[in-house]
C-alpha cells in the first residue's frame, strides 16, 4: 500500500491564538485534500484555538515540542498530557532549532519519542546536517546516529507510527533547498537504516519527509521521489498559499 503525502507545517515561535483561528479559517478550503494528510504544528498557547478553528477540516493539529515528563517541577515546559488534553495528535521532536539553541540531545529526543508514543501522539522525529557535516563527507554517519538513538526502545509495532523528518540545517530559512536528488539520497538512506532496525514491512511503511525550504514551486519534484513521503515546512505553512503545497499534484 502506497504511504500517504503529508505536508506538515512548523510555525515556529509565530501567531497569536486570534491570528491562528483567523489564518486557518482562510486555509481550511485552500487545505482540502483527499489524497495528502495535512497537519499544523503550531505554538503551544495556540493550540487550543487551533483545534477549534480546525473542527470538522481536515487539517490536524499538532504540537512543535514537548518534555519526556509527565509532570512536575519543570517551569515552562509543556507535557503529554496537556497536548493531549489541548486537542493535539502530533507532536515535532528534535527540530535543530531546539537541539543547537537549547542544546537538547539524541538522547533526549529518544525520551521524547517514547514519550509521546505513550500517549498516543504521533512523534515528528527531525533529523539533518549542518554545511559543514556535509562538505567533510560525514552527512549519513552523522544522521543514522540521530535516527539509531532518536529510536532506541520503540517496538516495531510502534516504529510504523513516527514520522521522520530530514530537514538539512544549512536549508533551513536560509532560502537553500537541497536539489530533490540530494533530498532523495538522505531520506532513500534513512528508510535503509530503518530496514536493518525493523525489517522491510516497516520501512515500506514509516513516512520519512524532507524539510529545508519547501514551497509550492518545488513540492512537486520533492514529492514525486520515491522516498519523500511528504514535508515539514516552516514559513511557507504560516501562508494560505500552503494549499498549493497540499494539492502539489494538480
Amino acid at each position: 500500500m502506497a504511504r500517504k503525502i503529508l505536508a506538515a507545517g512548523n510555525w515556529k515561535m509565530n501567531k497569536t491564538p486570534s491570528q491562528t483561528k483567523a489564518l486557518i479559517a482562510e486555509m481550511r478550503e485552500a487545505c482540502k485534500s483527499e489524497t495528502v494528510d495535512v497537519l499544523l504544528c503550531v505554538p503551544a498557547i495556540c493550540i487550543p484555538a487551533a483545534v477549534e478553528a480546525a473542527a470538522g477540516s481536515n487539517i490536524q493539529i499538532g504540537a512543535e515540542n514537548m518534555y519526556f515528563e509527565e509532570s512536575g517541577a519543570y517551569t515552562g515546559e509543556i507535557s503529554p498530557e496537556m497536548i493531549v488534553d489541548a486537542g493535539a495528535t502530533y507532536v515535532i521532536m528534535g527540530h535543530s532549532e531546539r537541539r543547537d539553541y537549547f542544546g537538547e540531545s539524541n538522547e533526549d529526543v529518544n525520551k521524547k519519542v517514547l514519550k509521546a508514543l505513550e500517549h498516543n501522539l504521533v512523534p515528528v522525529m527531525c533529523c539533518g546536517e549542518s554545511l559543514t557535516q556535509r562538505e567533510q563527507g560525514i552527512t549519513m554517519d552523522w544522521i543514522r546516529q540521530q535516527v539509531k538513538i532518536g529510536m532506541i526502545g520503540v517496538s516495531a509495532e510502534d516504529a510504523v507510527k513516527v514520522v521522520i523528518a530530514y530537514e538539512p540545517i544549512w536549508a533551513i530559512g536560509t532560502g537553500k533547498t537541497a536539489t530533490a536528488e540530494q533530498a532523495e539520497e538522505v531520506c532513500k538512506g534513512i528508510r535503509d537504516l530503518i530496514r536493518e532496525l525493523y525489517g522491510d514491512a516497516v520501512a515500506e511503511e514509516i513516512r520519512i519527509l524532507y524539510g529545508g525550504s519547501v514551497n509550492p514551486g518545488n513540492a512537486a519534484e520533492l514529492f514525486a521521489k520515491e522516498d519523500i513521503d511528504g514535508g515539514l515546512v516552516g514559513g511557507a505553512s504560516l501562508k494560505t498559499s500552503f494549499g498549493e503545497i497540499v494539492n502539489y499534484n494538480k
